[in-house]
């Protein structure tokens, strides 16, 4: 419970740090909060455990867009951006498997990210630094500037 409670606190000030203003971020970090520590499940997408598709599914579900349950899926999705035009809310994607799209997560800003990983669950974790990295392949804008605004980001 306390590592639950440090990894939700740890979201939260990371939000934060990257100078988003309390309104402005209230449905990504309520839902980042409510999410950070949650245990990997494969074919999860609920509170109980999330895979990583099923993870951003539910964010995107609280903001009102439905998203297919498919890592691969998604990144058909939406409209393709460079890395450094990311925003709040992007969903950025990553090979891991070595055959393409295999793990998916949601840029928070000031190069972080927050999905579901097997090792430790739902978690915070730099995109330009360790092991993600390498492993980058590409980003998708699924909102609309005006949904976006609409939904705090």
């Amino acid at each position: 419970m306390k590592k639950t409670l440090t990894a939700a606190a740890l979201g939260f000030a990371l939000l934060f740090s990257a100078g988003v203003t309390e309104a402005s971020a209230s449905i990504l970090s309520k839902t980042v909060n409510n999410t950070v520590g949650i245990p990997y499940q494969f074919g999860g997408s609920t509170l109980s455990g999330f895979d990583c598709s099923g993870f951003t599914r539910y964010v995107y579900k609280q903001l009102g867009v439905n998203l297919p349950h498919s890592s691969k899926q998604q990144f058909h999705k939406g409209q393709a951006i460079k890395k450094s035009e990311l925003v709040k809310g992007d969903l950025v994607f990553f090979n891991t498997s070595g055959s393409g799209v295999s793990h998916v997560g949601i840029y928070l800003g000031n190069n972080q990210f927050v999905s579901a990983t097997s090792s430790k669950g739902i978690a915070i974790t730099p995109i330009n630094k360790g092991y993600w990295s390498s492993k980058y392949y590409g980003a998708k804008r699924i909102l609309s500037p005006a949904s976006a605004e609409r939904a705090g980001l």
